[in-house]
Parts: structure tokens; C-alpha cells; sequence
């Protein structure tokens, strides 16, 4: 990309606009609103200029070299393409930055789209390649934007020399941050616009001593885009980060470069870190005062043992929170087109663990083998003999739908069908991680699957037994 993004005063600077359309009135508006001294050449004025008119000088007339002396900035913005080329080589000779309004290829400087939350601002560009882009990331980006960030920003920058004194090293002031930035209690200051009390709050709190604090956060069942906002955000602030092995690639890119990863890959079978020691290494983080994430695929708290660390973290007086994630129930079905229940087929869904504990504590298999429900299995891929066993045992009939998920909504998803009679030979045909789906509503697969993990595919594939 030939331009450099630069942030750059124009307040009470000269800046000159040629032309008086739409796209004349846009600039206009921008270089006002950052304080620029504009003038206005054109013969005629949009709407929207001759409403501001007071605001900038105008010039009732058609271009002349002229009118480039001792400008700082120059827009060519009219719907002459001549007019914009001259006026573009004359300011480029002079050496004044100039912006060809209909050729951002042949600008000294673009205007980038921007999302504002004074004094914060963010800017950017695709370079006038996709104009569409740049308004898509614009919306998405000013969705996600808290409101009261502005307000933050000019806390922050009031406190600045204080957060540096109270806090000697750029790690211990970037972990005050951290820790403060969306407590609620300070949150509920800025959205009030009570910026004295929100200073006097933070005042307090740098006071208080540096405290680790550990925060549970589901990474859904695999798609990135299925992230909250909330569990990006912790994967942006953490110091450290525990995952899992079911934790996507794309999912542990979007973790701030600096901290530090330790894989503590659970996996079916394979359990590469015992749980004691993964509560102990959480401990043992929180206590010399870390801001650590513990990543886990899913929800931490559907089949993930996720109470269990807390507990521990609970006893060690260490600070904690929980942020939910998709499980894999809700996200894979949604991808495999498998509703969890349905008017006409089932009235109410039941998730249960293959895994059973060491005391080797059986599930009520007949409220489990009960019509008009799901029953969706985690982790029943090694025990599948066994769970069709008990199941036609308990009385629900072999006949009776199936579906398995391997690596539900990622591109590797993989979706096989067949009858609860089969379901010892589907289970050879997939890998873990998987998700078992029995009751009518895995048939649904076979008209309503949607999802495409490879953009051949026209309509999704779903493999059937038999």
C-alpha cells in the first residue's frame, strides 16, 4: 500500500476545497469538524454546503492556480474529472497534500472511513479498492465500540502521569488497566457522564494492591465468529492463557501476541495435563498477580469442568469470572441443520457426557430412552456400542434417527447419518471431537443443513449409513 497512515493537525490550518456537490459537502464536513480554516471554490453549492455556509468561505467561482497559495491541504472534488487532474498536478507541484477525490490512487492523501469516540478514533482504508468493505468494517467496528470509550479515553489521559507513578513498570500499568477498564462500577460512572467521579474511583483503585485474577472463558464450538464480544475482548487483555485442545487455531490467533501460551490439551482419551495440576498452574498464575485466561472449547460449564477450577481458585481467595460460550449442542446442530426441538418431533432436549466418572456411575438410560426428546452425547464416540445398547435396551427404537458432527462449524465439520441401530458403525466413520444427536430431529439434517465447509459443496454434503 503506497500510503502511510499519519494522524495530522489541520486545526486552524488552510484548507481548500474545489467544488460544491455532494461529495464536496462530505469533505467539507470532515475538515470542519477537526477545526480546519475551509474555503470553498465552486460556482454553485449542494444543499448541505449552502446550510453551513457561515462556517467557511466561499468562493463563487471556477478554479484558478490562485487559489492554491498558502493552502495546507487541498480536496479536488468536483464532477469534472479535467478539473480534479489540474488541480491534483498543480497542488502535487507546489508540494501541497492534495486529495483527488475521484482517484485515491493518484492522492497524496485519502480520506479514511472513521469510527469516533472523541478524543478516540480509528481509521481506515482499503486503499479506495473496496469502498463497501470499508463501510461494512465501519458498522461493525462502531457496533462494537463501547459508547462510553471516549469518556475513558479522556479519564486516561487525565490520570496518565498519576497511573505512571503509582505503577513503576509498563507491565503492572498495562495489568491496572486490564483489571479496571470494564469493572462495572466504573462503567456506570462514564455511561452517567460522571468523568470527576469515574477519576475519583480510579484514584482508589490504584491504590489497592496488584491482585491476579483468572477468568473462565467459553471459546464456542469452533468458529471464530461465534465468539462473544466479551470473551475477545479477555483473549486481547490476557497475560497468560491456558487452552484446551479443542480450542481452533483461528480462535487462539485472535489472543494478543504478547501473552503467554500454555497448552494444556484435554482431549478424549489423552489427557496430556491432569486437571490437579491445571488447577494448581491457574493458582500459581493468579497468585504472582496475572490477568490469566482459561480457555476452554464450548461453555466452561457444560461438560467441561470448569466448576471445578473455580473452586480451586475459590479456596486460593483468587479472584475469578466467567464468561459463557455456544456449547457445542447449540453451535454444531445450528450448522448441521438439526433443530433441538420441533413442534412435531420432540418437546424438550437432554444433553448428557459419554465419559462416566471412575465409580462408574450409570445415567438413567430409560428417562434417556423416552420419545419426543434429543439426546445429545459429548464425548460418546468410544462408548457408542455401548449407549445404542442401553438405549434400544431401555426401548427406544433402533430405527430411531441419528446424526454425528465432527468438528461442528468449522471448515473440517463433517456430518454423518443413520439409525440408532447403526450407531457403533457411524461412530468408526468420524473423529473427535464429535457430537452425537439422537431423536427424529437428526433426520431434519437431510433437508435443512446449510452450512458449507467448502464452497464446492452445492448443496452440504450428509453421509448416510447403509
Amino acid at each position: 500500500m503506497e500510503h502511510l497512515p499519519l494522524f495530522i493537525s489541520i486545526k486552524h490550518k488552510p484548507c481548500l476545497v474545489v467544488g460544491g456537490g455532494v461529495v464536496a459537502a462530505r469533505k467539507t464536513r470532515l475538515l470542519l469538524a477537526r477545526g480546519g480554516r475551509v474555503t470553498v471554490v465552486a460556482p454553485e453549492l449542494d444543499a448541505g454546503l449552502q446550510a453551513r455556509q457561515a462556517e467557511f468561505c466561499w468562493l463563487e467561482q471556477g478554479f484558478a492556480e490562485h487559489h492554491l497559495d498558502g493552502q495546507f491541504l487541498v480536496v479536488a472534488a468536483t464532477d469534472n474529472a479535467e478539473v480534479n487532474a489540474r488541480v491534483y498536478q498543480l497542488a502535487n507541484r507546489r508540494g501541497i497534500l492534495v486529495n483527488k477525490a475521484d482517484d485515491s490512487k493518484r492522492s497524496a492523501v485519502i480520506f479514511p472511513s472513521i469510527v469516533e469516540r472523541f478524543p478516540l478514533q480509528i481509521a481506515f482504508s482499503t486503499g479506495g479498492g473496496a469502498p463497501w468493505l470499508a463501510r461494512l468494517l465501519r458498522a461493525r467496528l462502531d457496533a462494537l465500540l463501547p459508547r462510553h470509550w471516549g469518556a475513558l479515553a479522556r479519564v486516561a489521559g487525565r490520570l496518565r502521569r498519576q497511573v505512571q507513578q503509582a505503577f513503576a513498570s509498563p507491565a503492572e500499568r498495562r495489568r491496572f488497566w486490564a483489571r479496571v477498564q470494564d469493572d462495572p462500577a466504573l462503567t456506570a460512572l462514564l455511561q452517567q457522564q460522571d468523568e470527576s467521579g469515574a477519576e475519583a474511583w480510579l484514584r482508589r483503585e490504584m491504590d489497592q494492591p496488584s491482585r491476579g485474577e483468572v477468568i473462565l472463558v467459553g471459546a464456542g464450538p469452533g468458529d471464530p465468529d461465534l465468539l462473544t464480544i466479551k470473551a475477545l475482548n479477555e483473549l486481547q487483555k490476557a497475560e497468560v492463557v491456558l487452552f484446551d485442545q479443542l480450542v481452533s487455531e483461528e480462535i487462539l490467533a485472535l489472543i494478543r501476541p504478547e501473552a503467554e501460551l500454555i497448552a494444556v490439551g484435554k482431549k478424549a482419551g489423552h489427557h496430556s495435563v491432569p486437571q490437579e495440576q491445571i488447577n494448581r498452574l491457574l493458582v500459581e498464575q493468579a497468585l504472582a498477580g496475572k490477568r490469566v485466561v482459561r480457555l476452554k472449547g464450548g461453555d466452561p460449564f457444560m461438560f467441561g469442568r470448569g466448576a471445578e477450577e473455580l473452586q480451586s481458585l475459590k479456596a486460593a481467595g483468587i479472584r475469578y469470572q466467567v464468561v459463557p460460550g455456544i456449547t457445542a449442542a447449540a453451535g454444531a446442530t445450528a450448522y448441521a441443520g438439526i433443530p433441538l426441538t420441533h413442534r412435531d418431533h420432540a418437546q424438550s432436549a437432554v444433553f448428557i457426557t459419554g465419559h462416566c466418572k471412575q465409580d462408574g456411575a450409570e445415567p438413567d438410560w430409560a428417562s434417556l430412552a423416552r420419545g419426543r426428546q434429543t439426546l445429545v452425547i459429548y464425548m460418546g464416540l468410544m462408548r457408542s456400542a455401548h449407549i445404542r445398547q442401553q438405549l434400544m435396551q431401555h426401548g427406544l427404537d433402533g430405527a430411531t434417527p441419528v446424526a454425528l458432527i465432527e468438528r461442528g462449524t468449522t471448515v473440517r465439520q463433517k456430518l454423518v447419518r443413520g439409525e440408532l441401530r447403526e450407531l457403533a458403525e457411524l461412530a468408526e466413520r468420524v473423529a473427535s471431537p464429535a457430537l452425537m444427536v439422537i431423536g427424529e430431529v437428526a433426520a431434519l439434517a437431510d433437508s435443512l443443513a446449510w452450512f458449507r465447509p467448502h464452497a464446492a459443496e452445492a448443496p452440504p454434503a450428509v453421509e448416510r449409513c447403509g
